[in-house]
């Protein structure tokens, strides 16, 4: 599985932006949500399951955009599945530790 995955950091914050390859670039929309996967934003480089796993259990602040992304993200107990939204049949979750 490959994965886009960039690092922001912000004062004490540790941001992991992280998508599904296929995703980069897209808009997506439904109702009133709106989404843009941007490159800016979530292109880093290619990573595979055990470095997105790296950087979200180094990360207070996760924004994850893609049906394997999330998957894993649930899988490893960062996400709760009834906290997924899904925007033109996209899922996305966004998390953050109180610090």
């Amino acid at each position: 599985m490959v994965f886009r995955i960039k690092n922001h950091t912000q004062g004490r914050e540790r941001v992991v932006a992280a998508c599904d390859e296929e995703l980069l670039g897209k808009k997506l929309a439904e109702g009133r949500l709106r989404l843009h996967v941007n490159p800016d934003f979530y292109d880093g480089f290619e990573g595979d399951e055990a470095a997105l796993e790296q950087f979200l259990r180094r990360s207070t602040v996760a924004n994850l955009v893609g049906k394997r992304t999330v998957e894993l993200a649930i899988k490893l107990g960062f996400v709760a599945p009834e906290n997924v939204l899904t925007i033109e049949g996209v899922p996305h979750a966004q998390w953050a530790l109180m610090l």
